[in-house]
């Protein structure tokens, strides 16, 4: 991308920030917008506009992001938000500190050799390089002291992004800590979640079960259970029964209506009982309700009773009158087999997956071990579709199959767009998919919650960061150049003594300054791995 297609792109991107702004300030206002835009407020019983146009426009988050405490944002949008602010805080940290060095010191650096200049018409480069090439580091000449300055600004990079995500895990882990001691409790921190409940002993319940199992363990504090139970068929006759009701107090309304409107006895509505009332015999539709009612409400009662005797499940919330014993409940051994009374945290009643209580222990750990080779394959093997359709979504490829395309495309804006986003539109919606599908395999994994299923997905995405860059960008780039060297060269590229006991010496010849560099360079991948390590396992 020369300099020219560099400001057309961001022109673009501020024109398209610019829409997005005003779309926002325009549907803001709207007052049947107001529960999307300002839900907080309305849920604390503020006025949504309170301030009118001085700060209920799209700049106003911004002053009230910066004049807000931490205490202001935890009572108004809860920990979750402080943490969001937490993390947009540290990111901005480390861009700054980080630009301090890359912006003052590596570009004049590298804008003030001559590496490019020279190269230029070498048969590699064929003079294709631009403006922009000659702030970077390949600019450089190779085995130029200058390239010290850049492996320092790594580390001094690294050192940033070490210390203000340490400074940010501490603080975070505080506020979770002072949101668990607050006073304002809630219901699921009193409660634990058990799975893996073992078969019921004759002559009791799954609930006389559970309840005298806790009851033995934690007599002062155990309160109640309640156990999981398939109510899918009970939920089916539920919802008929009620849309029967609302369908009766409709026909009653039209009746009673039809008394003041025409005559003192009222027209009793009609309705037809086949295929979206369009076909089928015409019933008074009052009678009609009233006698599926009347049939509905026996079965139902009747299928509640038989789930209540046999679909309820291996898995249960128990309840205790002390949020002590419930943490200390969630986090210890139940039972000596691994597979049987499985306790964790309960986590918030809106946040279970109810369906994937149902899964054995057994079945979820072949699950999750299948959702790991799918996702390794993922990430190994991502880069094949993506390169086959970038291929073919290509400029040059696009006029030559829709040769249509061709008189729009040679408009030079146009081009200039297109050669800025058209080559990374597959990247761009495989990424935007990506969350998707590991959100998918994490919930197919038998996780019980959607926040711990949201968790899982950020930590496989976070691997296929980490690894696609490592190995996709640093090894595979850098053993397809080699193999290209050896293709093309075979000759120059290893020395091979003349000597027979040297002869299996097959490295190329490394100069001093370049064995220091890749020396360096391990050492900071090292400290790197390390620190993943300990943010993981802490």
């Amino acid at each position: 991308m020369d300099f020219s297609s560099f400001l057309t792109s961001l022109g673009t991107s501020f024109l398209i920030f610019v829409v997005l702004m005003l779309l926002f300030a325009w549907l803001s206002r709207k007052p049947g917008n107001s529960v999307i835009y300002y839900p907080n407020r309305i849920l604390k019983g503020m006025d949504p506009w309170e301030g009118g146009k001085r700060t209920r426009n799209p700049f106003a988050w911004i002053r009230e992001a910066i004049t807000s405490s931490e205490d202001d944002v935890i009572s108004m949008s809860g920990v979750d938000s402080a943490v969001y602010l937490v993390f947009l805080s540290t990111a901005l940290g480390i861009l700054v500190l980080s630009g301090i060095v890359l912006l003052l010191v590596l570009l004049p650096v590298a804008a003030t050799d001559n590496n490019l200049k020279l190269s230029a018409n070498s048969s590699t480069s064929n003079g294709t390089f631009n403006d922009l090439d000659k702030l970077s580091m390949g600019n450089v000449k190779a085995n130029s002291e200058r390239l010290w300055a850049f492996l320092i600004a790594t580390y001094w990079v690294s050192f940033v992004t070490y210390y203000l995500s340490w400074k940010a895990y501490k603080h975070v882990s505080g506020l979770r800590a002072a949101a668990l001691k607050s006073p304002d409790v809630k219901v699921e921190q009193f409660a634990v979640l058990v799975r893996d409940i073992p078969a019921v002993p004759e002559g009791k319940t799954r609930k006389e079960q559970v309840d005298s199992y806790f009851k033995g363990i934690y007599p002062d504090t155990f309160y109640r259970s309640m156990v999981v139970t398939d109510i899918k068929q009970v939920t089916k006759i539920w919802v008929e029964l009620e849309g029967y009701k609302k369908k009766l107090a409709r026909a009653e309304a039209i009746y009673e209506q039809s008394k003041t409107t025409g005559s003192p006895e009222g027209k009793r509505p009609m309705n037809k009982t086949g295929f979206l009332g369009l076909v089928g015999k015409k019933v008074d539709s009052i009678e009609y309700y009233n006698e599926k009612i009347n049939e509905l409400i026996p079965k139902l009662e009747a299928e509640q009773k038989v789930t209540l005797r046999e679909k309820q499940q291996a898995s249960a919330l128990v309840f205790f009158t002390s949020r002590v014993t419930a943490a200390a409940a969630g986090q210890s051994l139940h039972d000596q087999m691994v597979d049987s009374w499985t306790v964790i945290d309960a986590p918030e009643p809106r946040q279970i997956i109810w369906k994937n209580l149902l899964i054995k222990f057994y079945s979820r750990e072949i699950r999750q071990y299948v959702v790991y080779i799918i996702v390794a394959l993922t990430i190994l093997f991502y880069m094949i579709p993506i390169g086959l359709i970038s291929a073919v979504t290509t400029l040059k490829n696009l006029v030559k199959y829709l040769s249509f395309l061709k008189p729009i495309v040679d408009i030079v804006a146009i081009k200039t767009v297109l050669e800025a986003y058209l080559p990374q539109l597959a990247l761009i919606i495989f990424l935007a998919l990506l969350p998707k599908l590991l959100l998918y395999l994490s919930k197919a994994e038998g996780i019980p919650s959607q926040s711990h299923a949201v968790r899982a997905a950020s930590g496989k995405y976070f691997y296929f960061t980490i690894l696609n860059v490592f190995i996709g960008v640093t090894v595979g780039g850098t053993l397809f150049d080699t193999f290209k060297t050896i293709e093309d060269e075979p000759k120059t590229c290893f020395h091979i003594s003349k000597e027979p006991s040297k002869q299996c010496n097959f490295l190329p010849d490394l100069c001093g300054s370049q064995v220091r560099i890749i020396s360096c360079s391990c050492l900071l991948f090292c400290f790197h791995f390390l620190f993943i390590l300990f943010l993981f396992f802490t």
